[in-house]
């Protein structure tokens, strides 16, 4: 089996992806721009949607599901008073509604979509449906029934209202949600249906979108050391865990993988999922016990 070519760069490269674009294809135009052997990403963004991608090189992919299951903040428009069958803007219109909310009636249906909620994804996602996505079988026009799944929204705020038709919100979530859930399900709970007309992801746990690189300056900057500069340490990935300091005879041993003696620079409780670093740089990650650190990933920064 061949091997993948290119170098081993490791750290993140923070996207502000534009519309019109899938999250698969930024990945490879950054890893094509930085030559990098090794690339992914921390959640995907719908073709349509903008905002933060957070693209992992090399050894920082293995801090991918900590950045995955941080807290996401996304702003979006809701067309009110039609729904689409992708329940976003580029979908067919289904079903349509004279009636409008008011700014109170629309404020009045919000905490019902607050704290933990149960969601159905759109017909429309990635959802497995035995074993195939559920976006195949939807462009065939086949109905599912999608089961429910559990969402956590930290916050969900009216910001603007533009006009009758438009309400602009924004919304602090785990992971898993889908934000056409959202809009299509407010909709209906306002009882004049909706569907996302734009959406953007703010921040993702330690990523903004302000701070992130565009396409053009990607493709601008590709295969010179002006982008390297760019990519972000590994670490910045690991900013919702707490840091343990390894003495140099517990980092020799967690490189290894077998437990190392740490010192916590925080409380850490027994049991903990937490990571050490030596010489301010990431060992490892697993779990905290009795004044060592069981590796569950272990970085190797040669």
């Amino acid at each position: 089996m061949a091997r993948r070519k290119g170098r081993n760069i490791s750290g993140w490269l923070v996207v502000d992806k534009p519309a019109g674009i899938t999250s698969t294809a930024v990945v490879n135009k950054v890893r094509w721009a930085l030559d990098a052997k090794k690339a992914g990403h921390a959640g995907t963004l719908d073709p349509a949607a903008t905002g933060v991608l957070a693209i992992a090189l090399g050894e920082a992919t293995k801090t991918v599901p900590y950045v995955t299951d941080a807290l996401k903040c996304y702003r979006f428009s809701i067309r009110l008073g039609a729904a689409t069958n992708t329940d976003d803007a580029e979908g067919e219109v289904i079903a349509t509604s004279a009636n409008r909310p008011t700014d109170a009636d629309i404020a009045a249906a919000l905490p019902a979509f607050r704290g933990e909620i149960m969601q159905v994804p759109p017909q429309f996602s990635a959802v497995k449906v035995d074993g195939e996505r559920a976006y195949a079988l939807a462009r065939e026009g086949e109905e599912m029934e999608l089961a429910a799944r559990p969402l956590w929204v930290e916050s969900l705020e009216i910001v603007l209202r533009p006009d009758a038709d438009h309400v602009e919100l924004e919304m602090v979530c785990g992971k898993g949600g889908y934000v056409r859930s959202i809009a299509r399900d407010l909709g209906q709970a306002l009882g004049c249906y909706g569907h996302v007309e734009w959406l953007r992801r703010v921040w993702s746990g330690p990523f903004e979108a302000e701070k992130g690189v565009t396409m053009d300056r990607i493709e601008e900057l590709a295969r010179k050391p002006e982008l390297d500069a760019l990519v972000q340490p590994l670490e910045e990935g690991l900013e919702d865990l707490p840091e343990l300091r390894a003495t140099p005879e517990g980092a020799a041993r967690l490189r290894n993988g077998n437990p190392g003696i740490v010192l916590p620079t925080s409380d850490v409780e027994y049991g903990e999922e937490a990571w050490a670093s030596f010489e301010g740089q990431a060992v490892a990650v697993g779990t905290y016990r009795s004044g060592e650190l069981h590796p569950v990933r272990v970085f190797n920064r040669d």
